[in-house]
């Protein structure tokens, strides 16, 4: 395995295993042992790293990819895209709504659960998309 390979699987292992160690079990750890305003506090806390930790492990990937796989750097490149976008624009408007919604703004706790929904959805599209890129180093 050349060492651009053996950079790529790396980073991809780090990308899917961090992201399914956050979502099976920290994330349910923080909900079952904390009380829900401090859990909702501190997992606020923890998105900003976490999206860090997905654009940077993804973006690795997709360097080291890119001369021996242009499908897969581009799958790891929609990977880190996403991760931005979820970090920058829709994380802020969740917690946004999730402020108005605990103030008693019914719209924007439909909202919230939309937004919510949409970024779990998006975050089990990015390790399903890891899981393929993964696959491929043992396939």
């Amino acid at each position: 395995m050349s060492i651009l390979a053996t950079l790529a699987l790396f980073a991809t292992a780090l990308l899917f295993g961090g992201m399914a160690f956050f979502a099976a079990l920290i994330a349910p750890m923080i909900f079952r042992t904390l009380p829900a305003d401090m859990a909702s506090r501190f997992i606020r806390g923890v998105f900003p790293p976490y999206y860090l930790w997905v654009l940077a492990t993804s973006a690795a990937a997709c360097v080291a990819l890119f001369p021996l796989s242009k499908p897969d750097a581009g799958m790891m490149a929609a990977i880190a895209g996403l991760a931005f976008w979820l970090r920058q624009v829709l994380m802020p408007r969740i917690n946004l709504l999730s402020d108005a919604a605990k103030a008693g703004d019914a719209d924007a706790g439909r909202a919230f659960d939309r937004a919510h929904k949409l970024s779990v959805a998006a975050n089990l599209l990015q390790m399903i998309v890891a899981g393929v890129v993964l696959a491929g180093f043992v396939l």
